[in-house]
């Protein structure tokens, strides 16, 4: 597992859309989350509360890129709308390299159920509704992953690091601009 003040070579990641992405960024945070499958109910609500959010993440100087364990052809689908950068590491080189890993007690945690059932009640009346499209049935990586978030400072290291122990175990957005708010003094000057 990585912790705060790790150091975390530099590279370039390729996005399903847009233009690739350097971490680090060189102006600013990167929240790296490593979520679980396109279409995971659990990560999709996760998601869509960072989208509301996304105008006062970007102005606390944080660049998202979110990371799921499926190919490209099966996130585009569940792209709409996403203003961040997705990207697809289907043979979970980036897990493996950050200690991301899967296990049972992701669905198998009590405390992943009422997140579990919220999302899959609020997915389906979203796909009654014609608003969402449903899971992969047999997602590559299979539905056990856990998730991780991580703070990467300008410079290349880790400003804080959560490794999740059930599905719905990752950072809100209060708590990724609070750890941001602690990282200040890390982030260059732009002035």
């Amino acid at each position: 597992m990585l912790k705060p003040g790790t150091p975390v070579p530099a590279r370039t990641l390729d996005p399903v859309l847009g233009p690739p992405v350097a971490v680090p960024d060189p102006e600013r945070l990167v929240h790296l989350q490593f979520r679980r499958f396109a279409g995971c109910p659990i990560c999709h609500l996760h998601l869509r509360s960072f989208v509301r959010r996304h105008a006062e993440i970007e102005a606390a100087g944080i660049r998202e890129v979110v990371v799921f364990h499926s190919p490209p052809e099966e996130l585009h689908p569940h792209l709409d709308g996403l203003p961040f950068a997705v990207v697809a590491d289907p043979d979970k080189r980036l897990y493996a390299e950050f200690g991301v890993e899967s296990s049972p007690r992701s669905l198998l945690s009590p405390r992943a159920w009422w997140p579990i059932a919220r999302a899959v009640l609020l997915g389906t009346w979203e796909l009654v509704r014609g608003r969402e499209r449903p899971p992969v049935r047999n997602p590559r990586g299979g539905r056990l992953g856990l998730p991780a978030d991580f703070l990467i400072t300008p410079d290349g290291r880790i400003a804080a690091a959560k490794y999740g122990e059930h599905a719905d175990d990752q950072w809100p957005v209060d708590e990724l601009l609070a750890h941001a708010a602690t990282t200040t003094d890390l982030t260059p000057s732009t002035g």
